[in-house]
């Protein structure tokens, strides 16, 4: 036993660091995709600015982790060595599951990765009865209704903004007199997701929404932020003349970027951190009990340096290659431009053309919106952008402040796709590629649960049956599966480079 546990602790600490990084090689890759899109900024600058929030987010975290995550399975009734097992299990089929779709351009939930991961561990170590059956399917509907729910308030919200600003995001005079309420409702979204979401640990907001949203009603302090933002920028507006016109909407994307970012680092730093540090609890305090049990390593305390050292490898994962390929492809999936390469099967493709085919029987009245053009090709203009974080935070708000578990990734995803919708982008162009390549994406979420559970379950049979000797053997079958889908991801990488004429999606 002591040898097992000092070998998986070992593995688990290195796993550990791996999965930080491949969070933000896919799932912080996509904090800044709307800021990218618009050519706000470029890739690494965006990255930059995000991965900062993201450390900082990851600092001010809460210093105890919940590493049972929402009650998916019941650590109290497992010995030691099965705990670790289920723990270890799940890094080596997380880091797997992520690298591989970050190297094909796939965005993913670590969120929902992780929660049936620990599904499969649990089923095939301990068997149906150690799952709690009916929090899984509590998760699982959260997570469904949180991607309908963002691409239909992304979808009405960006009608409602474009039918006040037209094409015109730059147009003094219809910025002036729709610009307020429009940026005042999504800087309200924004402050309401950091009070609910990115800063709800600090004892200074915690008093404000305790003084304001808690005594008067979360619609009556909304209202009013929203009356002070509008009134507050319309004054801004007026006083710079022309210099906030030309980049308010700017401005509220970046700061929707921002204050996503700072969120992500909070809450989906035990995605990636909570399986190595109850293993390392675990073996540290196991001994102590005399019964065996694993309960000691439900909730953890971790330091400061320990927060910070997580958040900055997950920042860190937001440089590399596979996560420049997560943001071309999402980008590319909901862009304005007419020609796009992206990736999708025959059979999405031709689902896509069944369904264009279907509506062009019944063509919308409405015309096209002009394709955006700047010096930064630009995929989206500043609005939609500005739509896509605010929308995204304000779902992500709401979830969160009624304990709902929620994916940033699935979130952001459906905004981007719900306001394309709006924009028509799937009705222009390659319609047929992006629309086939954004059905490929959400398969894939459909398939992911069932790859985590049976491969994490059989992972989990293999440590438990053959000890150590099980774990060098789980570790080799992490690393082998890794080096074949790098060799697909990069042969595949090859056929599906940038265009020519969009060297703005070619650069880090």
């Amino acid at each position: 036993m002591p040898d097992f546990l000092t070998t998986a602790v070992l593995i688990g600490l290195g796993m550990l660091i791996l999965d930080c990084v491949e969070v933000g090689r896919n799932d912080a890759a996509n904090l800044v995709n709307a800021v990218f899109g618009a050519g706000l900024m470029d890739r690494r600058k965006a990255a930059m600015l995000a991965g900062i929030a993201v450390i900082l987010g990851a600092t001010f975290s809460a210093p105890v982790i919940e590493t049972a995550r929402k009650g998916i399975f019941d650590p109290s009734v497992l010995t030691i060595q099965m705990a670790v097992t289920i723990y270890v299990s799940v890094y080596f089929v997380d880091t797997v599951l992520l690298y591989s779709f970050s190297g094909f351009g796939m965005p993913v939930s670590t969120t929902a990765c992780l929660v049936f991961e620990l599904v499969g561990a649990s089923l095939f170590l301990a068997g149906p009865s150690n799952v709690n059956w009916p929090n899984v399917g509590s998760v699982a509907a959260s997570i469904v209704i949180s991607i309908l729910f963002s691409g239909m308030a992304a979808f009405m919200m960006m009608r409602v903004f474009r039918g006040a600003m037209g094409n015109h995001v730059d147009d003094r005079e219809r910025i002036l007199l729709h610009g307020p309420w429009i940026a005042g409702a999504i800087l309200t979204w924004l402050t309401w997701f950091m009070v609910f979401k990115g800063l709800k640990n600090v004892e200074q907001v915690q008093s404000i929404k305790a003084a304001f949203f808690d005594q008067y009603g979360e619609w009556s302090a909304l209202l009013l932020m929203w009356s002070i933002f509008t009134l507050a920028i319309h004054l801004l507006l007026v006083f710079t003349h022309k210099l906030l016109c030309r980049h308010l909407f700017g401005l509220t994307a970046i700061a929707g970027m921002i204050c996503m970012a700072f969120a992500f680092g909070q809450n989906d730093l035990a995605n990636a951190a909570s399986p190595g540090l109850s293993a390392l609890t675990l073996f540290h305090g196991g001994e102590a009990q005399p019964d065996g049990l694993a309960s000691i390593a439900t909730k953890i305390p971790i330091p400061v340096y320990a927060l910070f050292g997580c958040g900055v490898l997950m920042a860190s994962g937001m440089f590399t290659n596979y996560a420049q390929r997560v943001t071309r492809a999402e980008v590319n999936t909901g862009s304005q431009s007419d020609d796009v390469k992206l990736y999708s099967p025959q059979w999405c493709q031709r689902v896509a053309r069944f369904v264009l085919r279907v509506r062009r029987k019944h063509p919308s009245q409405t015309s096209l919106p002009e394709i955006p053009t700047s010096e930064t090709h630009a995929h989206y203009d500043t609005l939609r952008a500005s739509v896509i974080t605010g929308i995204s935070a304000s779902v992500i708000a709401l979830a969160s402040g009624r304990g709902l578990p929620v994916s940033t990734t699935y979130v952001a995803f459906a905004a981007v796709i719900g306001t394309g919708m709006s924009d028509r982008v799937f009705a222009r162009g390659q319609a047929d590629t992006k629309l086939g390549r954004a059905i490929w994406v959400v398969s894939c979420w459909i398939l992911t649960p069932i790859i985590a559970i049976v491969a994490t379950g059989l992972i989990a049979q293999l440590i438990h049956h053959f000890s150590t000797a099980g774990l060098f053997l789980g570790l080799a079958l992490s690393i082998s599966v890794r080096l074949l889908f790098k060799h697909r991801a990069d042969e595949h990488e090859k056929n599906y480079e940038p265009a020519e004429d969009d060297p703005h999606l070619s650069t880090l």
